[in-house]
């Protein structure tokens, strides 16, 4: 295993476990016009941009007005739900601390729009650990394609490479394949055996107090 340059988390699902939150929103939206979704079957949808989540639902039903309108619809219902609940997955906070400590720079790559953004970074006071930021609105073309991750490291100035990628879902990490970086895969929402055909995955971690995770934040030379 390469020492990493840089480290790359996606947000929902992998700094705070909120992906329940958001399946139940997405269902009783993609439900209430029509879409007669299992729990199960939201969960297989939720990847990518709000706007093309809708438009794989609902192909040609929504105007990009109307799409923008029920994005933030849904995103107000999942804050209002989600707001008392708000915590880092354990061990982050340490884990986060190590890598400042270490002089590893950070970055936030998500599908999630700036207004989710805020929303985490700003209730859990943790901004200041990212020198990157790449939300929805900052990317053409959302994950799998390796946009989000990429631009992420061109920020940092970190080649892909050089990058460790921190991810929840097997569409995350081929987010990461695609972009050539490796990966930390955490099950918050997923079982490991889901992520079987991965070749990039460094190993997998039911939370941050993994003491594996201690070795990618023993860098001795970053430069």
């Amino acid at each position: 295993m390469q020492q990493p340059k840089a480290f790359i988390f996606d947000m929902n699902g992998t700094i705070i476990d909120d992906m329940p939150w958001h399946i139940k929103i997405w269902n009783q939206l993609f439900n209430e016009y029509g879409a007669n979704h299992t729990l199960e079957q939201s969960k297989a949808e939720l990847y990518g941009k709000n706007s093309e989540i809708l438009e794989r639902i609902f192909p040609g039903k929504f105007t990009d007005a109307e799409k923008d309108s029920l994005e933030v619809e849904k995103e107000k219902r999942y804050q209002q739900l989600y707001r008392n609940e708000m915590k880092l997955i354990n061990g982050l906070d340490d884990f986060l601390a190590k890598a400042l400590e270490s002089d590893i720079p950070m970055g936030l790559g998500t599908a999630a729009i700036r207004f989710n953004v805020d929303f985490i970074l700003d209730g859990l006071n943790i901004r200041r650990y990212f020198k990157a930021i790449v939300a929805a609105e900052d990317v053409t073309i959302s994950k799998p394609h390796p946009e989000t991750f990429l631009q992420s490291a061109s920020l940092m100035n970190a080649r892909p490479q050089d990058c460790i990628v921190f991810e929840d879902s097997p569409k995350g990490v081929e987010t990461a394949a695609n972009a050539g970086m490796q990966c930390v895969v955490i099950t918050t929402m997923h079982t490991k055996e889901e992520f079987d055909n991965y070749n990039n995955v460094l190993f997998i971690i039911e939370d941050y107090t993994d003491e594996r995770l201690g070795r990618l934040c023993n860098v001795s030379a970053l430069s």
